[in-house]
């Protein structure tokens, strides 16, 4: 495994300044967010020579993009918000060959209409699933369209929140272009954290088969979405990445939800974890 980090981590007026400091800290592998060079996470159009720019400025550092953002509200109650999250997906995913990179993060969604990460009753409804089921087959018609690989986690606040029903939508979805996006910290809802291992080693027996990207960020209480720095939370990192090891996972381990000021102690908290 090879640790990495957000690129949005690090806010600089040019691209070529994000992938500085991101050099600077010793990391070559990104996920790599359009904001960073300017535009909206998620564009209406994107210049074919922003993406130019973006890939010299990679490869000139030596830097990977093992994933790019490009999350909106798969369940918003409107339905021509999720559509028109579906038409800029299609501009990203077109942009991603030459990126240099093959796969799309996501966010499953949820009800709630202003705040995709902020949880909703509805969210448990077979009407929201039903939404999600026929928006992902849609995404996926994108993914093979452009050749790429489409990710998703499991958020507490969103309607895969839980291994169990991340399971059920890869199982129903069947498609290679469907994968996981391990994140531990997103996995424990209230009153789970006594039962840390236990929790963990579910999702890893429902999913790890299925592991394209993992996170790494920590967490202070469960049952909710906010996030900690790696290191700063009581996740059991020496469990997470055995885990990963044991499901054969050997990609990159993407630092977020810290600052740029926490980077430097949680690159050494992670190093430390792996052995060096």
């Amino acid at each position: 495994m090879e640790i990495g980090i957000f690129a949005k981590t690090f806010n600089r007026p040019t691209v070529e300044g994000v992938f500085d400091a991101v050099a600077r800290e010793g990391l070559h592998v990104v996920q790599f967010n359009m904001s960073c060079a300017g535009l909206p996470s998620m564009p209406d159009a994107i210049d074919p020579a922003v993406v130019e720019r973006i890939r010299q400025a990679a490869d000139q550092r030596t830097i990977g993009i093992a994933a790019v953002s490009g999350t909106f509200n798969m369940i918003h109650p409107n339905p021509q918000v999720r559509q028109e999250g579906l038409r800029r997906l299609a501009v990203l995913a077109a942009a991603c060959k030459g990126l240099g990179t093959g796969m799309i993060t996501l966010c499953t969604g949820t009800r709630d209409p202003d705040d995709m990460w902020r949880a909703h009753p509805d969210n448990q409804s077979p009407e929201a699933w039903q939404d999600l089921t026929a928006m992902m087959a849609k995404a996926l018609e994108i993914a093979e369209a452009h050749d790429v690989t489409l990710g998703i986690e499991t958020e507490v606040a969103n309607v895969v929140d839980t291994a169990k029903r991340a399971r059920r939508l890869l199982d129903e979805m069947q498609s290679p272009r469907l994968k996981i996006i391990m994140d531990g910290a997103n996995l424990f809802h209230k009153g789970e954290l006594r039962r840390m291992r236990a929790v963990l080693d579910d999702a890893f027996d429902l999913l790890g088969r299925d592991i394209a990207l993992a996170h790494a960020k920590d967490l202070s209480e469960d049952g909710k979405a906010g996030h900690e720095a790696a290191g700063n939370g009581v996740l059991d990192y020496v469990h997470y990445l055995r885990l990963l090891r044991d499901v054969g996972y050997d990609g990159a381990l993407v630092l977020h939800g810290l600052s740029e000021q926490q980077v430097a102690t949680s690159v050494a908290f992670l190093r430390g974890k792996m052995g060096g």
